[in-house]
C-alpha cells in the first residue's frame, strides 16, 4: 500500500501492551446496527494494517454506539480499554443520530491522539433526499457535522459506511481526497462493500491519481465467512487492511443462544429489535435454525481447546492472515474485561480443522449477516 496508513497507526506503536493491541471494540450500547453492531503480523502481538509503510494498529478497538447508561459509563469504558492498549475507536454519524459522535467527543478529551479515531458517513442524518449517500455534496457536509460532534480538527480513517450505486465512486474518492489535502481526514475507508466496488475504486484512485482506500470494513466470523472467497484475497493482493465487524455474530458465537431456550432478555435477540436487525434473529428463517444447530459443535470445539466459546470466536475471527483488527462491541466494563481475557489467545490447526468442518470456509448460513443487501437483487432489477 503506497503510504496510506503509514501515519494513521503511528501512535498505536507506543500502545501499552502491544499484548492487548488485539480487538477492535464497540463500546456503548446499540441503539444502531450491530456494525451496522481495528495483514502482517509485527511482533506476534499488534498487527500492521497493511504491507507496506504501516504501522502497528491494536487488534482490539472500538465502535462507539449511543450508551444506555450515563456518560460516565461510556466514559469508564472507553477509558479503561483505552489503558488496556485498545488504539482503535470506530464509530458512525448514524449512531444514535450523531450522540455516538457527540458523547465520545466528550469523553476523549485529553486523550485524543492516544487512539486512531474512526467514523463513517452515509446513511440517512435527515429527511432531505442530499442528507445521505456518498456525493460530494454529502461528503463535504457529513464531515464538518462529524468533526464537530467529535470535538477534533481531523478524523483518522474516514469510511464510507456502505457503498452509493447512484454515485460514482470517483466522485466520493474526489470529495474524500480533498479532505485529506484540507487536513480534516488522514485516511480514507470503506464498509461492507463488494470486491468488484473496491477494485474500481482502487483503478479509479490510480488512474485519477486520487486518495485511495486504507481499509475495508466487513463482517467476519464463524458464521460469516462469504469475505473468504473475494474481499479477503483482494484484500491481501491489493494491501488493504481489514477491520472486521460482529466476530461475535451479533452475539450468536457466545453460547447465550441455545436449542429449546429462550433468548436472555438483555440479549440482542432478546430485546425489541429494529427492523434491520430482526433478520439476524428470526428462528422462521433457515440459516438461524441452523446457527441453532450449529452452535452446540462449537461449543464442544471450545471445550476440546480449553476455551470459552467467546474466546474461540474471537481468536477465530484474528487468526486470518487478511485480518488487522477485529470490532466487537462491550456494553459494560465487565464484557470489555472478558475480551481482553483473551488476547493471547492462538487457535491451533486441530481447532482451527474443527471449526471449518462445523462451518465450511466461504460459506455463510444468512444472507442478512451480509450487512447490505444489493439493490440489483431486488425482484424489479432483475426482470425485464
Amino acid at each position: 500500500m503506497s503510504s496510506t496508513v503509514d501515519a494513521l497507526f503511528e501512535k498505536a506503536a507506543d500502545a501499552t501492551e502491544a499484548a492487548r493491541s488485539y480487538l477492535a471494540s464497540d463500546l456503548g450500547a446499540s441503539g444502531h446496527q450491530a456494525e451496522p453492531d481495528g495483514a502482517l503480523t509485527a511482533d506476534g502481538r499488534g498487527r500492521h494494517a497493511a504491507h507496506q509503510g504501516s504501522r502497528v494498529v491494536s487488534r482490539l478497538g472500538t465502535t462507539a454506539r449511543v450508551p444506555r447508561d450515563s456518560q460516565q459509563e461510556c466514559g469508564r469504558l472507553v477509558h479503561e480499554a483505552i489503558d488496556a492498549g485498545v488504539n482503535v475507536i470506530d464509530t458512525a454519524d448514524v449512531y444514535g443520530g450523531g450522540r455516538s459522535e457527540e458523547l465520545l467527543g466528550q469523553v476523549l478529551k485529553g486523550r485524543r491522539d492516544e487512539v486512531v479515531l474512526a467514523t463513517k458517513f452515509h446513511n440517512p442524518m435527515g429527511s432531505g433526499v442530499n442528507d445521505r449517500g456518498n456525493s460530494r455534496l454529502w461528503v463535504t457536509r457529513a464531515v464538518e457535522e462529524s468533526l464537530r460532534r467529535l470535538q477534533t480538527d481531523h478524523i483518522d480513517l474516514y469510511q464510507a459506511h456502505r457503498p452509493d450505486p447512484s454515485t460514482d465512486v470517483e466522485e466520493t474518492l474526489a470529495a474524500l481526497t480533498d479532505l485529506v489535502r484540507q487536513g480534516k481526514v488522514r485516511y480514507i475507508g470503506s464498509t461492507t462493500f463488494p470486491s468488484f466496488v473496491l477494485l474500481e475504486s482502487l483503478w479509479a484512485s490510480e488512474r485519477r491519481g486520487l486518495e485511495r482506500f486504507a481499509s475495508e470494513q466487513p463482517p467476519y466470523s464463524i458464521f460469516v465467512r462469504h469475505v473468504e472467497e473475494d474481499i479477503f484475497p483482494m484484500a491481501q493482493r491489493h494491501d488493504l487492511g481489514i477491520l472486521a465487524w460482529s466476530p461475535l455474530a451479533a452475539g450468536w458465537l457466545t453460547g447465550k443462544y441455545r436449542s429449546g431456550q429462550e433468548m436472555p432478555a438483555e440479549s440482542r435477540g432478546g430485546r425489541g429489535l429494529m427492523p434491520f436487525m430482526a433478520p439476524r434473529f428470526d428462528l422462521s428463517l433457515p440459516g438461524n435454525r441452523r446457527k441453532l444447530q450449529l452452535v452446540d459443535k462449537l461449543a464442544e470445539a471450545a471445550r476440546n481447546a480449553g476455551l470459552t466459546e467467546t474466546h474461540m470466536a474471537l481468536a477465530f475471527a484474528q487468526a486470518h492472515p487478511a485480518v488487522t483488527s477485529i470490532i466487537v462491541g462491550p456494553r459494560t466494563v465487565a464484557q470489555l474485561r472478558e475480551l481482553l481475557q483473551g488476547v493471547d489467545v492462538r487457535l491451533d490447526v486441530d481447532s482451527l480443522d474443527a471449526i471449518d468442518a462445523i462451518m465450511p470456509p466461504g460459506t455463510t448460513l444468512n444472507p442478512a449477516d451480509r450487512g447490505w443487501e444489493p439493490p440489483w437483487m431486488a425482484p424489479q432489477a432483475r426482470r425485464r
